[in-house]
C-alpha cells in the first residue's frame, strides 16, 4: 500500500472513530439492514476494484496511444500540475456528478449515494460500481500519471479525499465555525472554495420544500467554486431537516451497487424529483 492511501486510509479511520464518540455512527436515523452492505461493498469496489482497474487502463491507454508522453509534465512546477488535476479530475467529477443528477437513467448508477436517510463519513463511497467506472477523472488520473504528475497526484488525493470525507461526516464541524464572529470573512471565502457540511447536506437535502436543500446543485466534489462559477451554488449555513431522496421507490442493495445488472422489479429506473 503506497503512503498517500495510507494516509487517506488513516483520515478515513480518525473520522470514523470521532463519529463512533460523538455521533450515533451505529445507529443512524432511519437505518435499514442494507445500508451497512452497500456501504462495505461500495468501500471494497471503489478502493480495490474500480480505482486501480480504471487508474491502470487510463494508464494503458496513454502508454499504447501517445507513449511519447511520458514524464512530459514532469518537470511542471508543484502548482501547474495541481491545476491540471484539478480542471482534469474534480472539474470532470463535477459535470459527471450534475450529468448523473439531470439524466434519470444515469441517476441509477449514483443513487445508492443518495438512497439513505442520513449523512455521515458513511456514506462516501456508496456509488454503484459502474459510476466509478464510467468517472472521467479516473481516467484522466491515469492519464496525468503516465504524463508525470508523480507525487503531485499523491498530495491532491489526500485533499481531495479530506475534503470530501469532511463534507460528508456528522460531525458538522464547519457549525461551530460559522458562530466564531472573527471567523466569519474566512468562512466566506472557504464556503466558496471547497465543499462544506453545510454546502454538502444540501445537495443531499430530502425536501425540494426545504429552503436549505438543494438537491440539483451543490456538485462540487473538491471545490466548491465549479457551483459558483457554473450556477449551481447555493450556500445557507444552515443544514436541511432530513435528507434522502423524495418521492423515491426502494431498490435492492444490489441495484444499488451493481446496476444495470441488478434490477429491482419496481423503482430502479425512477427520477430523482
Amino acid at each position: 500500500m503506497e503512503t498517500y492511501q495510507i494516509i487517506v486510509l488513516a483520515l478515513f479511520c480518525a473520522l470514523v472513530l470521532l463519529e463512533i464518540l460523538f455521533t450515533n455512527f451505529f445507529s443512524k436515523h432511519k437505518q435499514r439492514p442494507k445500508d451497512g452492505v452497500v456501504e462495505f461493498i461500495g468501500f471494497f469496489q471503489l478502493n480495490f476494484l474500480a480505482l486501480p482497474l480504471v487508474f491502470g487502463f487510463g494508464y494503458g491507454l496513454a502508454e499504447t496511444f501517445f507513449p511519447g508522453t511520458k514524464g512530459i509534465i514532469s518537470e511542471w512546477g508543484f502548482f501547474a500540475i495541481f491545476g491540471l488535476l484539478l480542471i482534469f479530475d474534480d472539474l470532470t467529477q463535477y459535470w459527471w456528478h450534475r450529468t448523473c443528477h439531470n439524466v434519470p437513467i444515469l441517476y441509477n448508477l449514483h443513487r445508492a449515494h443518495h438512497d439513505s436517510e442520513y449523512l455521515s463519513i458513511r456514506v462516501v463511497y456508496r456509488n454503484a460500481l459502474l459510476y466509478y467506472i464510467l468517472m472521467p477523472g479516473l481516467w484522466f488520473a491515469g492519464i496525468l500519471f503516465y504524463m508525470g504528475s508523480g507525487w503531485v497526484y499523491f498530495v491532491y488525493i489526500v485533499v481531495k479525499q479530506a475534503v470530501i470525507f469532511g463534507a460528508h461526516t456528522d460531525l458538522r464541524w464547519d457549525k461551530k465555525l460559522y458562530e466564531i464572529k472573527w471567523m466569519h470573512p474566512i468562512m466566506w471565502v472557504l464556503e466558496r472554495t471547497i465543499s462544506t457540511p453545510s454546502t454538502h447536506w444540501a445537495h443531499h437535502g430530502k425536501h425540494l420544500s426545504d429552503e436549505n436543500t438543494h438537491y440539483k446543485g451543490n456538485y462540487g466534489n473538491l471545490l466548491f467554486l465549479w457551483d459558483v462559477i457554473f450556477g449551481t451554488a447555493k450556500i445557507t449555513r444552515k443544514y436541511p431537516k432530513e435528507v434522502g431522496v423524495e418521492n423515491l421507490s426502494e431498490v435492492s442493495a444490489l441495484t444499488q451497487l451493481f446496476w444495470p445488472i441488478f434490477r429491482s422489479p419496481e423503482g430502479s429506473d425512477n427520477k430523482h424529483i
